[in-house]
């Protein structure tokens, strides 16, 4: 086979494919690899699409002229005579909660791992226009499924109209049946949280919860009461936060002031970050005079000053379920119901028994 440079696409008239005037070759075509190899069109487009039927040996004349003229398949074209697009969408509120980042992390690299591509959607307010226009948008970017990263309680999702031929798949245990649903189980990782503060002394445990508008804030906060009233604790009134170190640290100079606080679960580790920094200036040491628990494990948690005891979320797991759904659902199954991933407690130098009373 003679060597061609890529430039030098062959034309019908013998020349080279340059352009008059413009000194760039045009685009390599199907036509093009066919000529070169000394095959039809229809086998070139066999071997694009992965035909086992080929013969080896043509399909190996194939590619090598495929990389002799650096020809590229078109993947648009490909993925509409297929059916598919190998590819999953993602609508998530925003990029600045930990939790939402690394899901979405997890989710890329499942995808990958699959074959699959991802493409992003963030939005600003979960309001009924921005899901439609985010769907609208995936839609002419051709993927095959959507995983929602965002809490579907704020949506009226019976008003909701969804592209039809695409699966959907929520991160939100508060999601309704109409759609598969993956989430970390909240409940689980808050009574964790509270348990090991109880069980290591502590009278009861006070509260910094997440926004009120969020699902999983409540669930945590929900969890928190539900323990210390089933243990016969008194429930201290909670603070509230918006997942912020900054929210976190103006809770924790009234929680300094708390002589009866010597425990406190918050509702995320960033939070909590504010609150250790609270403390320290107020003169109250963790975990001598207060414990501190979080929630997410973030990779700095174990650098803080002291290391947080924390509640593991395992978002690669998430991640995984989440598109394991979605390829179900792209395969004809069913897929239904709400899929929890459990949490786990990391325990780290945050947290002690409290001292006596009239100790030091």
């Amino acid at each position: 086979m003679a060597e061609m440079k890529p430039a030098e696409v062959p034309t019908p008239a013998g020349g080279t494919g340059r352009r008059a005037g413009r000194g760039r070759p045009r685009r390599v075509s199907m036509a093009d690899v066919a000529q070169l190899a000394g095959v039809s069109s229809q086998t070139v487009s066999r071997v694009s699409n992965g035909d086992p039927a080929v013969i080896e040996s043509t399909r190996l004349k194939v590619l090598e002229a495929m990389n002799q003229l650096g020809y590229r398949p078109n993947s648009a074209a490909r993925a509409l005579k297929r059916g598919d697009f190998r590819a999953i969408g993602v609508i998530t509120m925003g990029l600045t909660s930990t939790g939402n980042v690394r899901t979405l992390d997890a989710i890329a690299g499942s995808a990958s791992r699959e074959g699959y591509a991802v493409t992003l959607i963030p939005l600003d307010a979960p309001t009924q226009e921005n899901v439609k226009g985010a769907f609208t948008r995936l839609d002419e970017l051709a993927v095959d499924a959507v995983v929602l990263i965002m809490e579907v309680h704020l949506l009226d999702t019976a008003a909701l109209t969804l592209p039809p031929h695409v699966k959907v798949v929520v991160v939100d245990s508060d999601a309704t049946g109409r759609f598969p649903v993956v989430d970390t189980d909240q409940r689980q990782g808050a009574r964790q949280a509270v348990q090991h503060l109880l069980d290591l002394g502590h009278e009861t445990v006070w509260h910094l919860a997440g926004p009120e508008e969020s699902f999983a804030a409540g669930r945590r906060s929900d969890a928190w009461e539900a323990t210390l009233r089933e243990e016969g604790r008194a429930v201290p009134p909670a603070l509230r936060g918006d997942w912020t170190p900054e929210s976190g640290y103006e809770a924790g100079l009234r929680l300094a002031d708390e002589p009866g606080c010597t425990a406190v679960f918050v509702a995320n580790d960033q939070m909590a970050l504010g609150v250790l920094r609270a403390f320290h200036e107020r003169g109250r040491r963790v975990p001598e005079d207060v414990s501190v628990v979080g929630f997410d494990d973030i990779p700095d948690a174990a650098s803080y000053i002291p290391p947080l005891t924390t509640v593991r979320q395992d978002f690669a797991e998430v991640g995984a379920l989440c598109v394991d759904a979605a390829l179900r659902e792209l395969r004809g199954e069913t897929v239904t119901g709400v899929r929890l991933v459990p949490t786990a407690l990391v325990e780290r130098s945050s947290t002690a028994a409290p001292r006596p009373a009239g100790g030091v």
